[in-house]
């Protein structure tokens, strides 16, 4: 039998490739993601212990910015396939629970090498096709985050494992780390493919079972998820994928006794939603679930009147339009000065003019569409909203179209308005407001950052002032989970900047840290006397 106790490998991040276009792994690349778009369509089952399961209700999995392309169907199931989801993850449990934590290590290990290798090119191919991503968008994401999620969090685990308490001569104290009593339920959103397996793995690298219920929108690419799983030996009924309307989920994973914690990432409405039902059904459950959640954000930028304007420009246009402003932590507010207003607007007006808009095959593109005509519509509403206001101009951007791919224009709206309804309520599209402040109302405008959202996601200051930047640290201290300086506010990297925000915007339990592991465990302190006591009497009695 083992009966060592192991060093993991040193976790290091992932390099980040960089496609130019002629590079050999650009063409590799462009050539899977080519075979994927226009080879035979996939039927993409639920995966439930170790069946797959398919159902006669198909929905169609589109490209966004083709949505007449069709790249395969997802079975869509029912409160069938959720209890049944249940019990193939309780079926699973005991033996898994009980596996050596280096096998569990081992498995995720592998996975992550499997992604660096084989499965890259796959997984960054699917999220091109899926959710419209750049080929830089989708390797920063699905190859290189999810890489470093797995690695880390498997130096995390032994970190963990590692933390024991003292113990005084004639005893000894030990803490055991157990999973969870009952499954994990993880609901995933579609714009990061690494959170979307991350959501699964990391409760599952503790030894927790897991019912996964992806976003629609993000099926194809959770195929190659679970193919990933499969490759690297994860076992049937330990991660349990099914496609199910949410309420209908919700309906039976909240009833049921044996619902131990929620992973979630999504709307902070949803959250709410299904925090009040748990709260409603809490004497139903064996223990108290966990529940960790990232939410909404309404990100900002602030700018010190010593800021370099071509600096604050390009925080903006990457922070604000990477991605089409589908990320949690994009920029959506900024707070200018007047006397930089003039440099930074000419600036921000050239280089997203300057921007090229179209499909993820075509690696000159640096906007593609948005996720599906939901979005689209919602985000075309704000636009149209923007027009007709008069404390509202458009500068740059304000068109899209829908008649082949979801594509909508990266708008830059400047307001009068500090409380215009764009600077408070999150779009999750590209449109960046902007409000012009007195130069020297910088303080005050600190304050005006802070209490416009109910977020408090990311955020960044900008400034060539030591004393500007210190005080907009304090001023800011809960305003973003993740605070930028000189920087724009989007980015944060596995094992360098944990990412979490807290009021509207989630639990802050920190993805990529050890901090979110140790929500997925349940600790149980063991102390054992070598010489116990056989007479109950105390010095102090004489």
């Amino acid at each position: 039998m083992s009966n060592a106790i192991f060093q993991v490998p040193i976790a290091i991040n992932e390099p980040v490739r960089q496609y130019p276009p002629s590079a050999k792994e650009t063409k590799s690349l462009l050539s899977t993601y080519e075979k994927m778009l226009n080879g035979a369509p996939i039927d993409m089952p639920m995966y439930i212990g170790g069946e797959e399961i398919r159902t006669d209700n198909k929905k169609p999995m589109s490209p966004p910015h083709d949505h007449q392309a069709v790249l395969g169907h997802f079975s869509s199931g029912d409160a069938s396939h959720v209890n049944q989801a249940i019990d193939a993850a309780m079926s699973a449990r005991s033996e898994w629970a009980n596996l050596p934590w280096e096998e569990r290590a081992a498995i995720f290990l592998r996975a992550a090498d499997l992604l660096a290798g084989p499965f890259r090119d796959r997984m960054n191919a699917s999220t091109m096709l899926a959710q419209s991503k750049n080929v830089f968008q989708a390797e920063i994401d699905a190859a290189c985050e999810l890489i470093d999620f797995f690695r880390f969090n498997v130096q995390y685990m032994t970190q963990i494992y590692k933390e024991q308490p003292e113990s005084l001569p004639g005893l000894w104290n030990r803490l055991e780390y157990r999973p969870l009593e009952g499954f994990v339920f993880a609901i995933t959103p579609f714009n990061f493919t690494s959170i979307c397996a991350n959501l699964c793995a990391a409760p599952a690298m503790m030894g927790n079972v897991v019912v996964w219920k992806p976003a629609e929108s993000q099926m194809y690419s959770a195929k190659i998820i679970m193919d990933l799983f499969k490759e690297a030996g994860v076992p049937d009924g330990v991660i349990n994928l099914i496609s199910v309307d949410g309420p209908v989920a919700g309906e039976v994973v909240f009833n049921h006794k044996d619902f131990a914690g929620l992973h979630f990432t999504g709307s902070t409405s949803v959250f709410r939603h299904l925090w009040k039902e748990i709260g409603v059904n809490i004497a139903k459950y064996r223990s108290y679930p966990r529940i960790v959640g990232e939410t909404g954000g309404k990100d900002f930028v602030m700018v010190h009147k010593t800021a370099d304007a071509a600096q604050v420009a390009t925080a903006l246009t990457r922070g604000s339009f990477e991605f089409q402003g589908q990320k949690c932590s994009a920029a959506s507010r900024a707070y200018i000065p007047q006397n930089l207003w003039n440099d930074v607007k000419s600036i921000v007006v050239e280089q997203v003019s300057s921007f090229k808009m179209g499909s993820p095959g075509d690696t000159s593109n640096f906007i593609n569409a948005v996720i599906d005509e939901a979005a689209f519509d919602k985000i075309a509403g704000y636009i149209d909203y923007i027009k007709e206001q008069p404390d509202s101009e458009i500068i740059v951007g304000g068109n899209y179209d829908k008649s082949v791919g979801y594509f909508i224009d990266p708008t830059v709206v400047v307001t009068t308005n500090p409380k215009f309804r764009t600077l408070c309520e999150e779009i999750f599209g590209p449109v960046l407001t902007i409000f012009v402040y007195e130069t020297e109302k910088f303080e005050e405008t600190l304050e005006l950052v802070d209490n416009t959202s109910d977020y408090a996601l990311t955020g960044s200051i900008i400034s060539n002032d030591r004393y500007a930047i210190n005080l907009a640290t304090k001023k800011l201290e809960y305003s973003a989970g993740n605070f930028y300086i000189n920087d724009k506010p989007t980015g944060a990297v596995v094992g360098q900047q944990p990412f979490g925000g807290a009021r509207g915007s989630g639990t802050n339990d920190k993805a990529g840290s050890p901090m979110n592991l140790l929500r997925w465990t349940s600790a149980r302190t063991i102390k054992e006397t070598f010489v116990p006591a056989s007479d109950y009497r105390y010095p102090f009695l004489g």
